[in-house]
């Protein structure tokens, strides 16, 4: 279990609202956690999002809710990807649903793909704790998805995020390897230089004659 060093509570992080940005990644296996852990990464997140109609209900068993305001992937059909509140009536619209959040008792909103200007206006606006993600240095924490950090998909890189490395390649190259390593396999037990006699278990051999003599007396008998 990833035990970290310093864990923030939601008590915690309303404290440092304003006081500074927080370093948030998302990932998605113990790995990474403990990588970003590793890396002093402030907050790490994994995958869940709440509307405003659904916010109250976790909070009857005192559960710390976190929503999801801009671009919303699961609702791009209605938007297309784009950024969200570049007009004053989808900005105001924008500012009503992270008001029915806040109001609703989350603590935090993602904020994904809203101007800068916009995003840094709504923090001042609101007690929750908002979560850039493509929105700007004017939020509560800067998100990334560790995907993006990592490159590790064959796709181009959003334009609001940074690839900081190249997994992609890594794991191609990874997959050149098993497959040459499944290949060799094969052809050594093929040519029967799989297994060798360092890979084998030996008995003893007259404990194999008794053992032979043992099984073929016994058929005899049958």
């Amino acid at each position: 279990m990833l035990r970290p060093d310093k864990k923030y509570s939601v008590y915690d992080l309303r404290q440092l609202k304003g006081k500074r940005c927080l370093t948030h990644v998302h990932v998605k296996s113990p790995e990474e956690a403990g990588a970003a852990e590793a890396a002093g990464i402030d907050l790490l997140s994994c995958s869940f999002d709440s509307p405003a109609s659904q916010a109250r209900l976790p909070l009857l068993v005192a559960a710390a809710v976190v929503g999801h305001l801009g671009m919303v992937p699961r609702h791009a059909t209605w938007t297309n990807v784009r950024p969200i509140g570049k007009t004053a009536a989808e900005a105001r619209q924008l500012y009503e649903q992270m008001k029915r959040l806040e109001n609703a008792g989350a603590y935090a909103a993602e904020l994904e793909l809203v101007p800068h200007q916009l995003a840094s206006y709504f923090c001042k606006k609101t007690s929750l704790l908002l979560m850039s993600l493509g929105s700007g240095s004017g939020c509560d924490t800067q998100f990334l998805f560790s995907d993006d950090i990592l490159q590790d998909y064959d796709e181009r890189i959003p334009r609001h995020a940074k690839a900081y490395r190249n997994f992609l390649n890594e794991y191609k190259r990874l997959q050149d390897e098993r497959i040459a390593a499944f290949a060799e396999y094969a052809e050594d037990v093929k040519s029967g230089r799989f297994p060798e006699a360092g890979h084998l278990v030996a008995m003893d051999e007259a404990a194999f004659k008794e053992a032979v003599e043992a099984i073929e007396g016994r058929r005899g008998n049958a």
